[in-house]
């Protein structure tokens, strides 16, 4: 059962919520794109979904619903009244309870098998609720934080309160944000604006506790969790990877990065039925690749650490460069202007060779310059 105060719904416009691709105008910034949802995402999980909901202020409250087994035996697609099923009654219930609308899953046969009952399934049970709520606090995190007054909600599963869970860490003291790109997009005769904001997050023992190092891994840990997480007005719909841009590689486990894109743009980005999957536009992969580069070049520097030199290296071998917090971003720009230039120089195989000499003789500045790993 799932329950929220919002402003309810009309008769006829429970009517339309329970019609596949039903016809209506979204506005810019909502959630809503196909019709879909509602349905799709419920039968996935039961055969039977029912909506009972009250507008706000009103007092007819309105009950409907899709039964698959009955519209199996009628062969035909009903949308029915239930009647006071026990199910409807405890939704009323919730209505009287200042609740204005109530979705009721029931036959979940897609979460336990059939043969599953008794302690097992309690367990089964307990362990999609968790899995459900991280889900919901890492896609709905903004909302959950309040990042806009008007986005503040409050998601309770089973009597607990759900806690944001924030991907870039940013209540660390020794999380760092590098400066903010933004990009526009052409779309016929309209212009979006994709914003990237780019995070290097804390080594483990500088996170403030080894608890919150381990929260902030993420449901992929770190190595999957490194990457791109793309937003469709404050919800995230993709998380982890690069997207093309480059490759997962445990020196960047501790870069992440987020796109942020409007709705306007939804045609740019495929974005698809679920809200779960994007591609992302090859003008703006492009325009990403040195931004992400940059990124994951301090990011590797950050993960490596200061070296130290071995006591019985000769001292007349030993060559060192050092660099301070403050120049190591020039020195990841140089880096890769260096490789930017050789590739348009057609001259690639050469830095490679010259990579190769830096990383046997000195290898901060390697590292530093990004060489290091070509």
């Amino acid at each position: 059962m799932v329950a929220d105060d919002g402003d309810g719904m009309t008769s006829n416009a429970v009517n339309e919520a329970l019609r596949f691709g039903s016809r209506r105008d979204y506005e810019e910034g909502e959630l809503g794109r196909y019709g879909l949802g509602l349905k799709t995402a419920s039968l996935s999980q039961c055969r039977s979904l029912t909506v009972v909901s009250r507008r706000k202020g009103g007092a007819r409250t309105t009950v409907r619903q899709i039964d698959l087994d009955l519209i199996a035996n009628l062969d035909q697609w009903v949308v029915a009244d239930p009647g006071r099923t026990p199910a409807v009654v405890r939704a009323r219930q919730r209505i009287a309870e200042g609740m204005n609308t109530v979705v009721v899953w029931d036959y979940l046969d897609r979460v336990l098998p059939e043969d599953m009952d008794g302690g097992w399934a309690r367990r089964r049970l307990d362990a999609t609720a968790t899995k459900t709520m991280e889900h919901l606090s890492m896609v709905f995190h903004r909302y959950l934080a309040g990042a806009t007054p008007a986005a503040k909600i409050d998601i309770i599963v089973n009597g607990q309160k759900l806690e944001p869970w924030d991907p870039f860490a940013t209540s660390e003291p020794e999380t760092t944000e590098l400066a903010t790109q933004t990009f526009e997009l052409q779309l016929g005769d309209t212009t979006g604006i994709v914003r990237l904001r780019r995070f290097i997050l804390p080594s483990r023992d500088r996170f403030s506790s080894v608890t919150e190092f381990e929260a902030k891994s993420g449901p992929l840990k770190w190595n999957r969790q490194q990457g791109l997480y793309i937003y469709r007005a404050d919800r995230l719909v993709q998380w982890g990877g690069w997207g093309g841009v480059r490759a997962i590689d445990e020196h960047t486990k501790l870069a992440r990065a987020s796109i942020d894109f409007g709705t306007v743009l939804d045609p740019l980005f495929n974005i698809n039925v679920a809200k779960m999957r994007v591609s992302l536009p090859t003008q703006l992969r492009q325009m990403l690749e040195r931004p992400v580069h940059e990124l994951c070049s301090q990011a590797g520097s950050f993960y490596r650490g200061p070296k130290t030199e071995a006591p019985s290296q000769p001292k007349e071998a030993r060559r060192s460069v050092e660099l301070s917090a403050g120049n190591a971003q020039a020195s990841a720009s140089a880096g890769l202007a260096l490789r930017s230039a050789a590739l348009q120089s057609g001259d690639f195989d050469a830095l490679k060779r010259i990579a190769v000499v830096l990383r046997d003789q000195v290898p901060e500045l390697a590292a530093h310059l990004g060489l290091d790993s070509l």
